[in-house]
């Protein structure tokens, strides 16, 4: 009858966590101090002024190539510290030995990434909800100043569907600020919809005869430029919109294989202090 020896269990953990808190430690802070140094140069190199600072694509090719930069030196001194300071693994074979410190540098590179995040963004969210304040300031600002003696403000959809209620055979608005309001609200519905109706077109027609005190077909052409100056500012805002999305796209992607390269240094890293911590050589 065969005997069965039961193997014997280490009671100390795999990981040292210890080892790990204090390399995730020293990886954060010098990925924040590396962030902010990096920003201090970005901001350095550009400038509002035409033909100064370097280009958008500069920029961010110089941002991707940052990112990169301060993944590997942070995640790297991490690694090498949490490799540094664990304890020796005695009566262990030598892949397994590997393995506990390339997983012990993966933990401390997930420890500071998770820091690094919880600090950045709370400083986005601080700077968020100030620009959210000053916008609804302004707004609320500007907003008071088109209403004040206007039953809406010149944006309101719905102002323009009861404006539709008293039109007469002939345009006779009350006074100047309801001709520009209901105005307003008439070409905001167009640049909305994309396109504006015949009756629309032959009422602000109208309306800007009556005012500047010329002929029905020199306020159509007035209509017509200021329609087309309004597609075409539409047109640039919506290129605006799609390079920022392509450039927040690259942005990601430049974020995500920063942070495969931190974590891939990190095991390196914390194999490669382990080894001088062992006194054993990690490549032979």
């Amino acid at each position: 009858m065969t005997q069965t020896t039961a193997a014997v269990e280490s009671p100390w953990s795999a990981v040292s966590w210890s080892a790990v808190f204090a390399g995730a430690v020293v990886a954060a802070t010098a990925s924040l101090s590396l962030l902010f140094l990096c920003a201090a140069i970005g901001l350095a190199s550009v400038s509002p002024w035409s033909g100064q600072g370097v280009g958008g694509t500069a920029l961010g090719v110089a941002s991707g190539i940052g990112l990169i930069l301060v993944q590997w030196i942070s995640s790297g001194v991490g690694g090498f510290v949490t490799g540094r300071l664990r304890t020796r693994w005695a009566n262990l074979h030598s892949d397994e030995v590997f393995f506990r410190d390339t997983a012990n540098g993966l933990l401390t590179w997930c420890v500071a990434t998770l820091i690094v995040a919880i600090c950045l963004t709370s400083t986005i969210s601080a700077i968020t909800r100030t620009g959210v304040q000053a916008t609804a300031t302004v707004a609320a600002g500007a907003v008071g100043g088109v209403t004040d003696g206007q039953s809406g403000s010149s944006g309101d959809v719905t102002g323009y569907v009861v404006d539709t209620l008293f039109r007469g055979a002939a345009a006779a608005p009350a006074n100047n600020a309801d001709t520009r309001g209901e105005a307003t609200r008439i070409l905001v519905s167009a640049a909305t919809s994309g396109e504006m109706p015949a009756a629309d077109k032959t009422y602000l027609a109208q309306i800007v005869a009556q005012r500047a005190g010329i002929g029905q077909d020199e306020a159509l052409r007035r209509v017509d430029a200021v329609l087309a100056k309004a597609q075409a500012a539409k047109v640039k805002a919506q290129e605006t919109a799609d390079k920022a999305r392509k450039a927040a796209s690259l942005g990601s992607l430049l974020v995500f294989l920063s942070l495969l390269i931190g974590a891939f240094i990190a095991c390196v890293a914390a194999a490669l202090g382990a080894s001088y911590r062992d006194d054993v050589p990690l490549f032979e």
